[in-house]
């Protein structure tokens, strides 16, 4: 959940295609998720930068698009950015998910028995992701999900 918005003119922009972090040499952009329950977002990558608004929700999917020092760059599924100390971020991958109850299912196949459905907005733990499909869970419940309806993996990631 966001707390203010900033003005879109100061939303990250993305970096190119197979850039490397210079602090970090990790592919740019990247996902990660927040660590801490509550995270400042500030405009420049220093705690005398101003801040713009604070996250307030642990395991919330986010994406790097820059490196400075102990700083991240980051954007939500809304594309507002800001820095964020990587002391508050997680490498677990999470997603967010992105269709009111989205239903999972017990195989990658739109035909296999549904496990569960999802509210929209709800941040669910990644785990292995196929072509088209990514296998998802949250509050206890399993199942795969379509790429495309979800926040906070790439079109093209597979992941085992």
């Amino acid at each position: 959940m966001v707390i203010a918005v900033i003005a879109a003119s100061q939303a990250a922009p993305v970096a190119a295609k197979g850039a490397r972090g210079q602090v970090t040499n990790l592919p740019l952009p990247r996902f990660v998720s927040m660590k801490a329950a509550e995270g400042n977002v500030r405009r420049g990558p220093s705690l005398t930068h101003k801040i713009d608004w604070v996250f307030k929700r642990r395991g919330m999917p986010l994406e790097i698009t820059a490196e400075y020092g102990h700083w991240r760059r980051v954007r939500d599924r809304d594309g507002a950015g800001g820095w964020v100390h990587y002391a508050l971020l997680s490498g677990a991958r999470t997603v967010l998910v992105e269709e009111d109850m989205l239903t999972v299912h017990a195989h990658p196949n739109p035909n296999a028995p549904v496990t569960a459905a999802f509210e929209m907005g709800v941040v669910a733990r990644l785990g292995s992701c196929e072509r088209d499909w990514c296998s998802i869970s949250a509050g206890g419940y399993r199942g795969w999900a379509p790429k495309g309806k979800l926040w906070g993996v790439k079109p093209d990631e597979l992941r085992d």
